[in-house]
């Protein structure tokens, strides 16, 4: 387990070893926040929007086909649809 406190500490030095992290194991794809969802119950393709109820908690698996868009536009033009909540 790792302290708390390691994630909140940050020095000048730090920042620069992030820099060189790749993106994706950042948590999205280049900056792009719209996480793209496929429902395990229905196999239906969700898109969930910072803000959403179930944004956080929602994870992407690329190995499943899930991924990041960068627009609510592009992820319409792809077949996907909003999260209700």
């Amino acid at each position: 387990m790792v302290p708390l406190a390691a994630f909140f500490t940050v020095s000048p030095s730090s920042l620069e070893s992030v820099a060189s992290v790749p993106k994706a194991w950042l948590g999205s794809a280049g900056g792009c926040e719209i996480k793209g969802n496929i429902s395990i119950n229905t196999g239906e393709r969700i898109y969930h929007v910072p803000g959403q109820e179930h944004y956080w908690e929602t994870k992407i698996s690329p190995q499943y086909g899930e991924r990041w868009f960068c627009s609510e536009a592009e992820a319409r033009a792809a077949g996907w649809r909003r999260a209700k909540r």
